[in-house]
């Protein structure tokens, strides 16, 4: 089992302006990412923009990134969707790129039971050899991974982690409480990463860590040292930065962002938009606090 970082950024898909994947583009992000402070690059997630990615789009997405950033980075592709079928078919092709690892989100739309979840979910790992990583999101899927039902799939060989984002502190600490130790709990929000890890939870795949990586880093390595009062503060500093990048669904508000900082990612696909004008204003208004980790690419 190769060692998971404690910071994964979730990648946004850059758009050339005909709304085509820029691959190369893509590479280079990826590589500033890791030199702004993540541990791995997950591809083809949210923020990715998944559900507008054709299956060659994203296979060839995960051969790239993967291929740029080489044995010494993580790279997890996104492969689940609500089908249990086609979740397996892709995690099994996305195997044959390279990839290290694999998130798998909650079926969405058609609202499983915890039994249907839990059938869902060991037959993506039973039919491949990646480490999975679930990724629980009810404000997105309408439907809750429960903390029974991650402690069951916890016993499942390759499922190894959860990217809890359901906000509910008190069903990451169940959680937590009962899974085997090695099971790794990751913050799936940007503003619940220093709650998470203080409950023993393991890291983050993060959204703003595209602008400010490094300092999440620091807040995350002073946490574990013991120094939580200067976590906390990097934490408080940080959230107006977590309500500008998620004033609107995301990814828009990232990538608008990272377009004006003059990192050239592109438009988002449709249904997603740009942002209005009193939207943008307000994120331009929050960026001017910050101090931007991300070198030019």
């Amino acid at each position: 089992m190769p060692e998971f970082p404690r910071l994964l950024t979730a990648m946004v898909t850059p758009f050339d302006d005909r709304e085509q994947v820029d691959y190369a583009q893509a590479r280079k992000l990826a590589r500033a990412l890791v030199k702004s402070g993540s541990g791995g690059i997950l591809v083809s997630g949210t923020t990715g923009e998944a559900p507008t990615l054709s299956i060659p789009e994203k296979l060839r997405l995960f051969r790239e990134i993967k291929e740029e950033l080489g044995a010494g980075v993580m790279v997890v592709a996104g492969t689940g969707n609500y089908s249990t079928s086609e979740s397996i078919e892709l995690t099994r092709e996305a195997e044959k790129t390279g990839v290290d690892a694999c998130l798998l989100t909650v079926p969405y739309y058609n609202r499983p039971t915890q039994e249907g979840l839990y059938r869902h979910f060991k037959a993506i790992a039973t039919s491949c050899n990646l480490p999975c990583i679930m990724y629980n999101v009810p404000s997105r899927t309408s439907c809750n991974l429960a903390a029974e039902t991650v402690i069951r799939l916890s016993k499942v060989d390759n499922i190894i982690a959860v990217k809890e984002a359901s906000a509910n502190l008190h069903q990451i600490s169940e959680i937590i409480q009962g899974v085997p130790p090695e099971f790794l709990v990751y913050s799936g929000n940007d503003g619940d990463t220093l709650h998470v890890m203080a409950l023993g939870g393991y890291g983050v795949v993060g959204v703003i860590t595209h602008l400010v990586g490094l300092q999440t880093q620091d807040m995350m390595n002073k946490l574990l040292a013991g120094k939580t009062k200067e976590a906390a503060a990097i934490h408080r500093h940080l959230l107006p930065m977590v309500d500008a990048m998620f004033v609107v669904a995301n990814p828009i508000p990232l990538k608008f962002a990272m377009n004006h900082l003059g990192f050239r990612v592109g438009p988002t696909r449709l249904p997603l938009c740009e942002p209005d004008e009193k939207t943008a204003a307000a994120i331009l208004t929050a960026l001017k606090q910050f101090t931007i980790d991300l070198a030019a690419f």
